[in-house]
């Protein structure tokens, strides 16, 4: 039987309080865990993240799920951005430090769960610009075993504004991007770039994935809209214990959207899920 419980507190960066999930199969235990990290515009209930959630549980895992603590959601409304500010003040520096205390909270002998938890076998999922931040703490953080990318990400500099862009927003403090789903007006506040550039080194994912030692898995869409595919190749190139794998046909999310209301998840979906459950097993993604 798979148990689950949704919405509990955790602090994040800056002392913002957010929400984690956790599945975990109470017939086995302790059990290797997986900590999930969503992407840009994302949240932990998107789309089709529970039944994914759920596909890890019952392979024997502890499946934890968060929201970044600034990725415009509340403790109150985990789903969707109600709390734009908060968005505004994001920024990869406090993405990490989130996911730095979530593996806290995991490896925390005050946890309620710690009997479930085996947490000399943690992994980290990131998808998209979690993938990215899944590389840089799994680089440096000795408790992460291994980590596995789904359409991740290979270089966070890129994304900035440019030219006229750029000097519009250095200019006016903020520029906004459309939430196409939503029709928000999503605000990024200068402060983002002025952080990357003050913590380059440690957010420059050439460099994490070099130093990474611990196996990863890289799954990437072959019509990948997002993210393009050399940046996949990239981050194989770059580190020296990685599994580059295509999925062909697939897109940025791999045939999920938002809300996903079918009880089982995309094709594409559940085969990088059977791939990541099968590279932690056996060590290989085939």
């Amino acid at each position: 039987m798979i148990h689950i419980e949704k919405n509990i507190t955790y602090a994040g960066s800056n002392n913002r309080t957010s929400v984690l999930d956790i599945f975990f199969n109470q017939t086995q235990r302790p059990r290797p865990v997986v900590i999930f990290c969503h992407g840009y515009k994302g949240f932990k209930d998107w789309g089709a993240w529970d039944l994914v959630a759920e596909r890890f549980a019952k392979a024997g895992f502890f499946f934890l799920k968060f929201n970044f603590s600034h990725n415009g959601g509340t403790v109150e409304q985990p789903i969707d951005f109600p709390d734009l500010n908060a968005f505004g003040e994001n920024n990869y520096t406090r993405e990490l430090e989130d996911l730095n205390s979530v593996l806290d909270w995991v490896t925390s002998s005050d946890n309620s769960f710690e009997e479930h938890i085996d947490p000399d076998n943690i992994t980290v999922i990131g998808h998209s610009r979690g993938g990215g931040i899944a590389v840089l703490k799994a680089a440096y953080d000795l408790r992460i075993k291994n980590v596995i990318g789904w359409a991740s990400v290979s270089d966070y500099r890129v994304r900035f504004p440019k030219n006229e862009a750029f000097a519009q927003w250095k200019e006016e403090g903020v520029f906004y991007t459309l939430n196409g789903r939503t029709k928000q007006k999503m605000p990024h506040y200068f402060q983002f770039y002025e952080d990357f550039v003050a913590n380059e080194s440690k957010l420059t994912i050439s460099k994490a994935a070099r130093e990474l030692k611990i196996p990863y898995l890289i799954l990437h869409g072959t019509k990948d809209e997002a993210v393009p595919l050399h940046e996949a190749q990239s981050l194989h190139q770059w580190a020296s214990n990685s599994k580059l794998v295509w999925v062909d046909d697939a897109n940025h999310t791999f045939g999920a959207k938002h809300p996903w209301e079918e009880r089982e998840m995309p094709d594409q979906l559940s085969v990088i899920v059977s791939r990541s459950i099968t590279f932690l097993n056996t060590g290989q993604s085939q």
